[in-house]
């Protein structure tokens, strides 16, 4: 009974002419994620950074050691070994530990700026596309304003000027990562406000709020989610960045690029200081977009023509 159960409820899935809204979109997800699940590399992304949320949700139990207590005494730069798998820092911080409390960070950082920055771009563009005229000009040149300068460059400016602190550092990434969705939001609602629905809601007497709500963003979030995911991996790096400089987390916050700062005077001799919080950034960052890159293709609804 329950081998031809799998194909009913995949029939079901797959309907031609699907019974309800809700079929309609259990259908397009599970369509989704079987053009995704053909991606093995997209799937090592998922399986990554899965692994990543589960590591900082269980660091606490995880981690040997705290994150923020050393022994300088004995356990100073200590090379890799049994006890410290991939060594100690120049305060004797057992450097594993201070990795898996720093996914932590690098979660909290890189949701907040997508939380915050996303809808920002999915408003304005949609907005500046649907209304078009001054409205469309004056948004649009706000954007280009933000896109004319370097995020990193951008952001320091901003934090320069908030403080240091993980907090400021959050809002000046999503401050500056928010224009390049509105581009996308903007050209997708370009492509679709004279369509003939669109001319159906609005002969119905829709308000042009309900009709960019109900019925602009859904079909352009898609391509947002898809341009998100591809930048995360620069989210990271450019939180990182402000680590590095000393403008991000502040010490004795376990953060990545604040790691790879107070190692980087050991480079030569103690390289584990540097190498592990480097590799973490290398690994998670390249796992965002292989992420990206299956979500592209299962997002496309060009990909299968």
């Amino acid at each position: 009974m329950e081998s031809k159960a799998v194909p009913g409820l995949k029939d079901w899935l797959m309907s031609e002419r699907p019974a309800s809204r809700r079929q309609a979109a259990l259908g397009r997800a599970y369509a989704g994620w079987c053009a995704f699940a053909r991606n093995r590399l997209a799937l090592l992304g998922l399986f990554i950074i899965l692994g990543l949320a589960l590591v900082a949700a269980l660091a606490p139990w995880l981690a040997p050691y705290r994150p923020d207590v050393g022994d300088l005494m004995s356990s100073r730069l200590l090379p890799p070994s049994s006890a410290h798998w991939l060594g100690t820092d120049d305060q004797g911080r057992d450097i594993l530990s201070r990795l898996l409390h720093g996914s932590r960070i690098t979660l909290f950082v890189v949701t907040l700026v997508a939380l915050l920055a996303a809808p920002i771009g999915l408003l304005v563009g949609t907005m500046a596309g649907f209304l078009g005229g001054w409205a469309d000009a004056v948004l649009m040149r706000v954007t280009d304003i933000f896109l004319a300068f370097p995020r990193l460059i951008l952001a320091l400016a901003f934090v320069a000027a908030l403080g240091p602190g993980i907090e400021n550092a959050v809002l000046a990434i999503a401050i500056t990562s928010w224009p390049p969705y509105a581009r996308i939001a903007r050209a997708e609602t370009l492509s679709i406000r004279h369509a003939d629905f669109i001319s159906a809601v609005q002969l119905m007497g829709a308000s042009k709020a309900r009709i960019v709500w109900r019925h602009i963003m859904p079909l352009c979030l898609p391509s947002v989610i898809v341009r998100v995911t591809l930048d995360m991996a620069g989210i990271i790096l450019t939180a990182a960045g402000l680590g590095f400089l000393g403008l991000g987390a502040q010490p004795p916050m376990p953060e990545w690029g604040a790691m790879i700062a107070a190692g980087r005077q050991y480079v030569l001799d103690q390289w584990w200081v540097a190498a592990g919080p480097g590799l973490a950034i290398f690994i998670v960052s390249l796992a965002f977009n292989l992420l990206g890159d299956g979500l592209r293709d299962a997002l496309d609804p060009k990909a299968g023509e």
